[in-house]
């Protein structure tokens, strides 16, 4: 259960196969079914969780009753509340399943642990955190100066081709910043203007 998380171990930090064994113990294996949470609202983060197989989703719900969506997490990436799992305050978000998934949590004290004995994990979670960084500020710069095309056109790029395939598309618009209606005005734009590339394809 822990191949893709070395897989991902490796692309930033060489561990030593006594390193990976060790660094095992740290973990707790977990399975969610799916719809099943991860975390609630109002509940303190006590982990966080690498995705080693399915989707999750991370949101929060206003007076209204509306769903925001601030995370999709799929094979590969981690999740978790970290304002809560750093200052053991409730967390304003759910965490939920789309998806059957595998998972491996991360207790803080295991965390620590696991800091002071495998050191290299230092540098492994300073890249993640200056990645979440750039990730969070280029978010917030195209919610403010892209269109919601270019947004949209962006997540595909950014993401698994197979992605958009697997999120419902009330979901990507709620992610997004926009209405259902015009996420599907935008994909109809898209596909009108890959329509003419295609039938030249076609007619060469």
């Amino acid at each position: 259960m822990f191949e893709l998380l070395f897989q991902k171990l490796e692309e930033k930090i060489k561990l030593t196969e006594e390193e990976k064994k060790l660094s095992r113990s740290f973990f707790v294996p977990k399975k969610l079914r799916k719809k099943q949470y991860l975390l609630q609202e109002g509940d303190v983060c006590k982990y966080v969780a690498f995705v080693e197989k399915g989707l999750l989703r991370s949101y929060t719900i206003n007076d209204k009753g509306q769903e925001h969506i601030n995370q999709f997490a799929f094979e590969g990436w981690w999740i978790a509340d970290q304002f809560s799992f750093l200052t053991r305050e409730p967390s304003k978000y759910n965490i939920e399943a789309m998806e059957d998934c595998e998972l491996l949590l991360l207790s803080k004290s295991s965390e620590d642990e696991m800091l002071d004995k495998i050191p290299k994990f230092e540098r492994y979670f300073r890249i993640l955190l200056q990645n979440n960084l750039i990730a969070t500020q280029k978010r917030l710069v195209s919610s403010l100066s892209q269109t919601a095309e270019e947004r949209y056109s962006e997540l595909i790029q950014d993401c698994p081709t197979t992605l958009p395939h697997r999120i419902p598309q009330h979901m990507l618009a709620s992610f997004l910043g926009i209405t259902p209606e015009t996420l599907s005005r935008i994909r109809r734009q898209i596909i009108s203007k890959k329509a003419p590339h295609i039938e030249d394809n076609v007619q060469g």
